[in-house]
């Protein structure tokens, strides 16, 4: 199974363009802190801008964020680059002569909407602001080591 490291990315992007917003912006520095490239990177921030959390411009290195960071939530991020937003999927591949192959789809659907509603819920809490502070508190402590 892959994962899909979209929404990390897309935080990582939108956290380093907040904390370096005096600094080198292009996507090959941010790149470089992702450890990806910087196609990638020009991509989620296609996904940002169109969601309305980042302005990019064409030519020009340097992005800014749309809304303050304490009004932009994990959520949020995470409608802008995850394409149909489900955490979890169902195999729809089961033996319908089964009793379990034949019902399991239906159970677990369900219950996956439980789920998808109770981390939606909570990443609607988490803001990239608090994101950004913790980040900061780690650099310090790292940084006193």
């Amino acid at each position: 199974m892959r994962y899909s490291h979209r929404l990390s990315d897309a935080v990582h992007i939108l956290a380093y363009v907040e904390i370096y917003r005096d600094g080198d912006l292009s996507s090959q520095a941010i790149a470089a802190s992702v450890e990806s490239n910087p196609a990638l990177v020009r991509r989620l921030m296609g996904a940002l801008r169109q969601a309305g959390l980042l302005a990019t411009q064409r030519g020009s290195a340097q992005p800014h964020l749309l809304r303050d960071p304490a009004t932009i939530s994990l959520l949020d991020i995470y409608r802008a680059v995850e394409p149909d937003g489900d955490l979890l999927h169902v195999d729809d591949r089961t033996n319908p002569q089964c009793i379990v192959g034949g019902n399991i789809q239906e159970t677990l659907r369900g219950a996956y909407q439980q789920v998808q509603r109770a981390a939606e819920n909570q990443m609607a809490q988490i803001t990239l602001a608090e994101l950004i502070s913790e980040i900061q508190v780690r650099e310090r402590k790292r940084a006193n080591l």
